[in-house]
């Protein structure tokens, strides 16, 4: 299995998710803001930093040869979007709700040859594994999901549309966050998250 972000910290996190499942799933490549260029079974794309699902990312890894099947890993979870992912031709939509037991299980029936959509999940903060940017400072997922976006210079309105969330549920992550790394501006967010391991991709 290959494991795409563009963020080292998000791809190494979800290897590390596996580590109790060595038998069951081998993770051979990270590919962090780089092609998958090895021969993989299943490439899972994690959408942390973007939202929803970039297109351009999963038609490359659709069109890449040496994947096999490609699974989305989200916490948004709208019909709509899983539909549109489904027929670009992925093979599964799974929720950062699900345990490293729940993945493995998922990811064997891809792998054998179903494909598999997560139920939409009671309202979760936090994935449940992984890792992301902002974590050590306590930014949940999608705190730090928010914070990704501001620092690739979205408008508040424009990460409301791609969270497919409400402006003011938008605006309330962002006054959490701001409080936990201790700024009040939004220049003062941008500083921080490059300084912190975000980027502007």
């Amino acid at each position: 299995m290959a494991l795409v972000n563009d963020y080292d910290l998000v791809v190494a996190g979800l290897d590390h998710f596996f580590d109790s499942y060595p038998n069951d799933i081998s993770v051979v490549q990270l590919a962090a803001d780089s092609p998958v260029d090895q021969v993989v079974d299943i490439a899972l794309y994690d959408t942390f930093g973007h939202g929803s699902p970039r297109c351009d990312a999963i038609r490359s890894l659709l069109s890449n040869p040496r994947v096999s099947k490609t699974v989305v890993y989200s916490w948004m979870l709208e019909r709509g979007l899983i539909e549109e992912c489904l027929a670009s031709g992925v093979s599964g939509y799974l929720s950062k709700s699900l345990t490293a037991r729940e993945m493995v299980a998922a990811l064997q029936r891809i792998h054998g040859g179903e494909t598999v959509i997560s139920p939409t999940p009671a309202e979760k903060e936090l994935p449940v594994g992984g890792e992301w940017p902002g974590r050590s400072e306590a930014l949940t997922g999608r705190e730090a999901e928010i914070i990704a976006m501001i620092a690739q210079g979205y408008s508040n309105q424009e990460i409301a549309d791609r969270a497919r969330l409400s402006i003011n549920s938008v605006k309330s992550y962002i006054r959490n966050a701001y409080r936990k790394i201790d700024v009040s501006r939004r220049s003062q967010a941008v500083g921080w998250a490059l300084e912190h391991g975000f980027s502007r991709n």
